[in-house]
């Protein structure tokens, strides 16, 4: 088993990996390993070449120790690799909610559109139909906004 077989199957916490493996390439082996789930992972190294490094910081490394390794180096890059990874995690996390609600938004604000245009209502009076609908039926807005819209879509084909 490979490398990246092996993390992927024990998950662990932090990978320290060397860039100079046996028929291999170490940064490739790290991109392998994070495609299916970021790691962070630490490269050991004798090369602080410019291009090494920009290899590096694309694939998403969380650290870099040059060799000869002295052991009172790694407990500090272990720690920061996980901080930074736990950080950027959580922006991810974030940055993905955000996404979901600015669509939940848009479709919302194009349902209210629907609604005021073909039915005469004021923004406030579509948006608290939507809302009221959302709270009766115990179904986000963003389904009712996306019933509306298909409903829609539906009636101008039936028509057309």
């Amino acid at each position: 088993m490979g490398a990246a077989g092996l993390v992927g199957a024990k998950t662990p916490d932090v990978v320290l990996m060397a860039v100079g493996l046996r028929d291999l390439d170490g940064i490739s082996v790290a991109q392998q390993i994070m495609a299916p789930q970021p790691t962070p992972i630490i490269l050991l190294t004798s090369r602080c070449d410019a291009g090494t490094i920009r290899r590096a910081v694309a694939a998403g490394i969380m650290g870099y120790l040059l060799k000869p390794l002295r052991a009172e180096e790694l407990p500090a890059a272990i720690e920061l690799a996980l901080v930074r990874f736990h950080e950027l995690a959580a922006l991810r996390y974030e940055n993905g909610n955000l996404k979901r609600t600015l669509e939940a938004r848009k479709l919302i604000e194009k349902a209210k559109g629907l609604l005021m245009e073909q039915s005469g209502y004021t923004e406030a009076e579509a948006f608290s139909l939507i809302k009221r609908e959302s709270m009766n039926l115990r179904r986000p807005m963003k389904e009712i906004a996306e019933a509306l819209i298909l409903s829609e879509a539906v009636s101008r084909r039936g028509k057309g």
